[in-house]
């Protein structure tokens, strides 16, 4: 029989650190677990061959109801703005760090209380779990960087939360857990050694060409701020909206981190909000690459005392929208199939989100058919033009965009390979995610199965699986997710 402990081997990684950077805290067993789902991907990138996928010894350890021999399981501290609002220490209120396999440190979500919980029960819902496990997939298959799930595993307990649920356990994978909450931690508790400590920490680990640089703290928040904005970017373009930007879900490497009440954008609105419990609408779709740049600020203010002077520090910042708009001018770019770059382009993307707008497109669908249209025949428009309410709106900017691909003498098989490549057909839509939530509540995961491999993949035709490319039904339009979620 293939044992785990024979091939994975978890060291210490942040936790060297010791206290008061975080606190041993053991799992709290979860009763009669058992394994829902699992990424093959991530088993081979922690070295975990899948015959151990099916063992107890791997439900037990990545339930909690084990503790790994080679190193002690951690809760973090950090802080955090919250809404915008400064909200002092939070922490991982129900994760739990394991240790480090392969470079990767390895996290428990849902594991139980500990002592960051602020009076929680520190456990997670299969619901919200089933959400987390997809959308990590789907990141991966978008190649957006965030952190990955390793599996999924789920107990018949009960836990309260609007009603009672069933609960569940994300292992969670990330080269870093580190965020802008945990320097801002040390900052307002006004403790610069150990602020120090931390970057310190951060440089040497995840940033080592950094060391050297004349001044490390400032080259640091100028990385983190350009990854972000480089993050933003990649959002914006697949219509991803994260829902909870908080300070304290901002991570240090520019990794989507902390999957709540997300979203992809359906009916394009530039105004929408995915989260429920977003009444101001602060973290919309229209407001990420704003905050994303709000939070690096916050993180500047943090580092302030390394960094030395305002100056140094606001110079640091300086590139944040420089970065953002070369990326996403390169991404719109590349998803309307455009080789060249043209001062009009501008106006052309402008007028196409506007007129996205006026009829309501889908966001993800429009861009996967526009890939379809030809430079210089009206053959295949019925794609996008029978989906138009302005139907004389949508003629217009299509009739500009066939001009555009004309001066540049488009060809297109070459530009629909293209389009198709960094266009894709599959994103995590709420309903998709809910009917696998729905499912694996009856004791059936083989819609969570196959949404990841469909997931993994979202670029390719996969026809058999056209249904998941579709518009969603009416129920699935009204779905609410909030931060319970």
């Amino acid at each position: 029989m293939t044992l785990l402990s024979d091939y994975l081997r978890l060291t210490t990684a942040f936790g060297d650190l010791g206290e008061p950077f975080s606190t041993p805290q053991l799992a709290t067993p979860l009763p009669s677990p058992y394994l829902i789902a699992v990424s093959p991907d991530m088993l081979s990138l922690c070295q975990i061959p899948p015959s151990c996928a099916g063992s107890a010894d791997f439900t037990e350890l990545f339930s909690g109801n084990q503790s790994p021999a080679s190193c002690q399981p951690r809760a973090t501290v950090y802080s955090g703005h919250q809404f915008g609002v400064w909200a002092g220490q939070l922490g991982d209120g129900r994760a739990l760090t394991l240790g480090q396999a392969g470079g990767l440190e390895v996290q428990l979500k849902g594991a139980g209380p500990t002592p960051y919980s602020r009076g929680g029960d520190g456990r997670a819902v299969l619901r919200s779990s089933v959400r987390e496990f997809l959308c990590s997939e789907a990141m991966a298959g978008l190649g957006i960087p965030g952190t990955r799930a390793l599996c999924l595993t789920g107990s018949d307990k009960l836990v309260m939360r609007e009603q009672p649920e069933t609960t569940a356990v994300v292992t969670r994978v990330a080269p870093s857990f580190v965020r802008f909450g945990s320097f801002e931690h040390w900052y307002y508790n006004n403790d610069e050694n150990r602020l120090k400590q931390l970057a310190d920490f951060v440089i040497s680990q995840y940033y080592p060409e950094l060391r050297t640089h004349a001044n490390p703290y400032a080259a640091l928040l100028h990385e983190v701020s350009e990854r972000t904005a480089h993050l933003m970017a990649q959002w914006q373009s697949v219509g991803f909206m994260h829902g909870v930007m908080n300070t304290d879900n901002m991570s240090i490497l520019g990794l989507t981190l902390d999957y709540g009440p997300f979203g992809f954008m359906e009916a394009y609105n530039p105004h929408h909000i995915c989260n429920h419990s977003d009444q101001q609408g602060r973290y919309s779709y229209a407001m990420q690459p704003g905050i994303g740049q709000w939070n690096c600020h916050a993180l500047g203010q943090a580092l302030l005392p390394l960094i030395g002077s305002v100056e140094e520090t606001q110079a640091a910042l300086s590139d944040y929208q420089n970065a953002y708009q070369t990326r996403q001018t390169a991404l719109w770019q590349a998803k309307l199939g455009l080789r060249s770059q043209l001062r009009t382009d501008a106006g052309l993307i402008a007028s196409m989100l506007s007129m996205m707008q006026a009829n309501q497109l889908d966001f993800t669908i429009f861009f996967r058919r526009l890939g379809e249209i030809h430079t210089n025949d009206t053959s295949m428009d019925h794609l996008l033009r029978d989906l138009c309410a302005d139907r004389a709106l949508f003629d217009h900017w299509l009739n500009q965009y066939r001009m555009r691909l004309q001066a540049e003498s488009s060809i297109d098989a070459q530009r629909r390979a293209a389009m198709h490549a960094c266009n894709p057909k599959y994103v995590l839509r709420n309903y998709l995610a809910q009917r696998a939530i729905e499912a694996a509540q009856q004791k059936d995961y083989s819609e969570i199965e196959l949404c990841r491999r469909i997931l993994a993949h979202p670029f390719d035709e996969q026809a058999e699986y056209d249904t998941y490319a579709a518009l969603p039904p009416d129920w699935g339009r009204a779905i609410s997710v909030s931060c319970s979620s």
